[in-house]
């Protein structure tokens, strides 16, 4: 478990989570990368099943219209100020650009503003890692299998941050 720690007395890391790989907008605190203490969802499934499947850039709109609302409401619900947050943690990778691009950007001015680290995040290693918030005891090594529209994989988890696809 990670702590920030300040002359022998240490605080949980509370971490700002951005999704917004294709066209759901999902904003989450979470608490020691283990517990979940509020998640924000906008989904656009009603927009983009007139369609027939998601349409990039307005699910690249949507994001726009909904991410900022849904910070403050994954704040609010947790209890949190902007100055709770230690870290931000944002999908980069995998997915639509625009959408991701709407994320990343969020994110960045997020952490920059408040002078938080940014933290990279692969999309399928977060699958991988939603597995510790419901097994808090889970540890590598073992295998994952991630079925995701077009990022099916099975992969070897070696440890928290080292994967190899097989």
């Amino acid at each position: 478990q990670r702590q920030m720690c300040i002359r022998d007395r240490c605080f949980p890391m509370n971490i700002l989570a951005i999704e917004s790989s294709c066209d759901e907008t999902a904003v989450a605190v979470v608490e020691d990368g283990r517990r979940v203490l509020s998640d924000a969802i906008a989904s656009q499934a009603d927009l983009h099943a007139l369609y027939g499947g998601v349409v990039p850039e307005l699910a690249s709109r949507k994001h726009v219209e909904v991410i900022a609302a849904l910070t403050e409401k994954a704040l609010a619900d947790a209890g949190c100020t902007r100055q709770d947050i230690d870290a931000v943690a944002v999908t980069y990778t995998p997915g639509l650009i625009g959408p991701l691009l709407v994320g990343v950007n969020f994110a960045k001015a997020f952490a920059y503003a408040h002078r938080k680290p940014l933290v990279p995040v692969n999309h399928i290693m977060g699958h991988i890692a939603a597995n510790y918030l419901v097994y808090p005891d889970l540890k590598p090594p073992f295998l994952g299998l991630v079925v995701s529209g077009s990022h099916t994989s099975l992969l070897e988890v070696s440890s928290f941050t080292e994967y190899k696809a097989l």
